[in-house]
């Protein structure tokens, strides 16, 4: 059976316009169909770190629950990254899992059971914006998940990485990284910072970016999907 995957960078639901307006946000989310979403700056960076995206408006308006990842009340999610799974999903367990580098970053981890499939682990990043700590950020993420028993894996979220065949070589003996097309600025999308990496036993059947007059609206970045096939084994 297909599932759709998903990643959005939200930019703390502040739009191309400068307006804040999470309720657009929540119909591109509604929009995409997935049944796994990986969010990118759900809250704000001060303080403590109030939600962007109100949890109360996902429960409310779309057909998503949000992964238990944040620390504090106030918050939806941790270093601003949360996961989305389609009501009906099971969820077996959720883990932060702390990064190297220069500025705070966090990775988010979800290993979970959809309808019809079988387990799947989903990472939700939002790397650095200097390319030697996301390799560093990388390696991290692959010595955690090495550490982990065996299962079905995608890392999916925003790479920011604006090389098409450098910058990701932790992952490439393990996993297909996909981009599946510009995404960023959404205003004119010039490069592909959104991707997604599939682990053994993932297959992508097909991948692209939900651009729309709300949706370059609604953020700087476009959303991007990817269906992809479970190995029933």
């Amino acid at each position: 059976m297909d599932i759709r995957l998903a990643s959005y960078n939200l930019h703390k639901c502040q739009g191309t316009d400068r307006r804040r307006d999470p309720g657009r946000v929540i119909d591109v989310l509604n929009s995409v169909e997935a049944d796994v979403l990986a969010l990118q700056e759900v809250d704000h960076r001060l303080g403590n770190r109030p939600e962007a995206l109100p949890r109360r408006m996902i429960e409310d308006n779309t057909d998503f629950e949000a992964v238990d990842l944040a620390l504090s009340p106030a918050s939806l999610g941790w270093h601003g990254q949360t996961l989305l799974l389609r009501k009906g999903a099971e969820l077996l367990s959720a883990d932060r899992l702390h990064l190297p580098g220069l500025e705070p970053r966090g990775a988010v981890l979800a290993e979970l059971t959809l309808p019809e499939t079988g387990p799947l682990r989903v990472v939700g990043v939002h790397l650095g914006l200097i390319r030697r700590y996301r390799l560093k950020q990388l390696r991290a993420i692959r010595a955690a998940l090495e550490r982990r028993a065996p299962m079905q894996t995608v890392i999916l979220g925003d790479f920011n990485e604006w090389s098409t065949d450098r910058g990701l070589e932790p992952l490439h003996d393990l996993f297909e990284v996909h981009a599946p097309g510009r995404s960023y600025h959404a205003s004119r999308p010039v490069a592909a910072l959104d991707r997604l990496a599939l682990g053994q036993g993932v297959e992508l059947r097909d991948a692209g970016v939900v651009e729309t007059q709300l949706s370059r609206l609604a953020s700087d970045h476009l959303p991007v999907w990817a269906d992809v096939a479970l190995n029933e084994n």
